[in-house]
């Protein structure tokens, strides 16, 4: 169930310095859509919708009052956040029903140690599942506890939970542990390197037009 209830408001005003006006006052600019209704323009309060963002990730399915309406079910659908500065800048919600069934990025987490002289590499960092609104796993994990070089884990290998259902290609690399290199591989590498290495071109900056 959604545990997180959210007041809104609808905003009048749009463009980049409504929106600026919008975050001075403590409020994050969002649009909400969905189920064949026209997009709300709303303001949420910055504080509580990055709270719930921290607790439930960004998949958070919240309870969202409109202007005093009738609580409407909303899932997080993007988030963007300021390159630089720690604030988010826009939100994208959707409608969402009870029992409904949505299509998200889930974000797969590693755990465990593998064997000692290996190397993890993580090809994706998500993957796409379907899941019942109300029931989206906050992420999925994969142990390599004590795995060897040469072990892969392909996206068919995840352990979903009842109800959640893969959607990314089941043969998708997620985990690939190799053999780490040597240090006597590393001593061999760099001289080779420096003796084809091209002296370097120092960039100028691009003329403005």
């Amino acid at each position: 169930m959604a545990d997180a209830r959210i007041d809104a408001e609808t905003r009048t005003e749009f463009g980049k310095g409504a929106a600026r006006r919008t975050r001075r006052a403590g409020k994050i600019p969002a649009v909400l859509y969905g189920h064949g209704t026209d997009p709300q323009h709303l303001a949420l309060p910055s504080l509580e919708f990055a709270r719930v963002v921290r607790e439930q990730g960004r998949n958070a399915v919240i309870e969202l009052n409109v202007d005093g309406s009738a609580p409407q079910l909303a899932l997080t659908k993007t988030v963007v956040v300021h390159p630089i500065r720690p604030y988010i800048e826009h939100v994208d919600l959707l409608v969402v029903k009870h029992g409904e069934k949505v299509v998200v990025e889930v974000q797969v987490i590693i755990t465990g140690d593998a064997a000692p002289g290996t190397l993890i590499t993580q090809e994706v960092s998500t993957v796409e599942v379907e899941a019942d609104a109300l029931n989206i796993p906050e992420n999925l994990e994969i142990s390599v506890e004590g795995v060897e070089a040469g072990t892969q884990f392909l996206a068919g290998e995840l352990a979903l939970p009842d109800g959640v259902e893969l959607r990314t290609d089941p043969e998708q690399l997620v985990i690939n542990v190799v053999a780490a290199p040597t240090a006597e591989q590393l001593e061999g590498e760099a001289p080779a390197a420096a003796e084809g290495a091209e002296p370097a071109e120092i960039a100028t900056p691009a003329a403005e037009s």
